[in-house]
């Protein structure tokens, strides 16, 4: 059974969150291949949230913000 679309508030709600997770990895001077050793996600993740274009696990933004240096909680901000 196909899943109903995201509502269009999700959709920014998970862009803002990728512009968060880019902004920091910018600030920490990384590159994404670079973040991808440290915390063990795939680029192809990280750009994924990047983009906003998929849901992030819970588990992918913890093992990001470690490797970032900073609280989960920063990438969440609203």
């Amino acid at each position: 059974m196909p899943r109903e679309p995201d509502p269009e508030w999700v959709t920014e709600k998970r862009r803002a969150i990728g512009a968060r997770v880019r902004a920091e990895r910018e600030y920490a001077n990384l590159t994404q291949e670079r973040l991808e050793e440290l915390a063990g996600v795939k680029r192809l993740t990280i750009q994924n949230i990047e983009s906003g274009s998929t849901d992030a696990r819970i588990s992918w933004l913890l093992r990001i913000s470690r490797a970032l240096g900073i609280p989960a909680s920063n990438l969440l901000a609203e």
